[in-house]
């Protein structure tokens, strides 16, 4: 008997028609002699209002407070999940992440996962029950209610499915897979049947939002097969495992609107200078992608890096320090900058890849401003308004485009669910 771990996002059970689908693949899964585990986001955007909620009677809310509330959606949608599946005549349990064992770190809004203790689940498992597991959340050491961040309930899933030792864990969206670009600005992009947990990361890294980065990271470090798919057809989805079936050069192009270029000038070209800055930016929690440093000029140079928008905020008063403490001339930001990215397991064997990319951004008149590289992934920064020319340009010069045209499924709510409720 194998086991199956099924996580379903907030769209996927935002409406009672929705939560009777996903109770219905459940139940199948059940019925053909599987044990079920299934994870669940909040209903729709409960998430977006809680934290809508929690800003008008403070801006700035306290980190453990917003996690104790931020939580509550993941508890509504698990309980009515489970009584959707009582409803088609099957026994379900219905868990929080405390209940389920999920252990994290201390960090309010962002923790991590450090232990899982199954063994509630094991039991009810063993006992023929569909267990319904909250996702996005878990506990400290002591006690206190924590959250993972944003798409947290895909790294919920992927650690409930490496802790159970489960043979598959399906990733329920409203996207039926991983496409070589976002459909919606390249419609020619194509789904893959396969990709590389490599390829997987240095997408979620450069922007991809189908799955969160730390879920893939789980995946890869314990060997889990994901299937993204789509809740709304029984389309196969996309195979996320060790070696991926196809062998593409490029297996897409990935971008990112949500980071900012930070620039340092006139910073003392002395050892130890950067270890500074970056260590001061760490300790403030905030994460920096791409760094450029100048070559030294008259002893002094200019350092650029990125780093989430969102975080700018936090980033100010340490930049602030910084300049004063090193004598730096100044900091500049730019808040609107793309991060595009190409990624693919063959840019490691093919040379002159960096160089295509560079010619076909040039000759559509795109400036770039950084550059980075791994053994499988190139990352430019543009300027946002050239980014879906860009993206475009790219996809058919690497060979990217499929001979059919994307068509964005824009039924209403009530349709999805009617479309829902026939395929049950």
């Amino acid at each position: 008997m194998s086991l199956i771990v099924l996580k379903f996002g907030g769209t996927s059970v935002a409406t009672p028609e929705r939560v009777l689908k996903a109770a219905q693949r459940l139940v199948d899964y059940r019925e053909q002699g599987h044990k079920v585990v299934a994870v669940v986001s909040a209903m729709g955007k409960s998430t977006d209002d809680l934290l809508a909620l929690a800003r008008e009677v403070n801006p700035k809310p306290p980190a453990r407070e917003l996690d104790v509330l931020l939580t509550t959606g993941e508890l509504v949608s698990m309980s009515i999940l489970a009584m959707a599946v009582a409803a088609l005549g099957h026994k379900a349990k219905s868990f929080t992440g405390h209940q389920a064992g999920i252990v994290t770190t201390t960090r309010h809004n962002k923790a991590q996962i450090s232990q899982i203790k199954a063994d509630r689940l094991e039991q009810a498992l063993a006992e023929g029950y569909i267990v319904v597991v909250a996702g996005f959340q878990g506990v400290t050491k002591q006690g206190d209610i924590t959250t993972l961040g944003r798409g947290g309930s895909d790294t919920s899933a992927v650690a409930l499915a490496a802790a159970l030792k489960a043979d598959l864990c399906e990733i329920y969206s409203d996207v039926d897979g991983i496409y070589t670009a976002d459909p919606r600005i390249v419609p020619r992009a194509k789904k893959l049947n396969s990709i590389s947990y490599e390829e997987m990361l240095e997408l979620s890294a450069g922007g991809s939002s189908v799955l969160q980065m730390r879920a893939v990271e789980f995946a890869r470090n314990f060997r889990v097969t994901l299937c993204c798919r789509s809740a709304f057809s029984d389309n196969p989805g996309t195979l996320i495992k060790e070696e991926a079936v196809e062998q593409a050069i490029v297996s897409g192009i990935t971008y990112d609107n949500s980071e900012a270029k930070i620039t340092i000038r006139g910073v003392p070209d002395k050892v130890g200078i950067a270890a500074d800055v970056f260590d001061a930016i760490a300790k403030a929690n905030i994460n920096v992608d791409i760094i450029v440093q100048n070559i030294s000029e008259h002893g002094f140079t200019d350092i650029s890096f990125t780093a989430p928008e969102g975080d700018l905020d936090r980033l100010r008063p340490v930049l602030d320090a910084q300049v004063a403490k090193l004598g730096a001339r100044e900091y500049l930001i730019n808040e609107k900058v793309t991060k595009l990215s190409l990624v693919g397991a063959g840019l490691r064997t093919n040379p002159g890849i960096a160089a295509k990319m560079f010619k076909v951004l040039s000759k559509n008149g795109i400036n770039i401003e950084m550059i980075s590289t791994s053994a499988i992934r190139i990352s430019v920064i543009i300027n946002p308004k050239h980014s879906e020319l860009a993206q475009q340009a790219l996809h058919t010069a690497f060979d990217l485009d499929s001979t059919q045209i994307f068509e964005e499924d824009n039924l209403s709510a009530e349709e999805l669910d009617a479309k829902a409720k026939k395929g049950r």
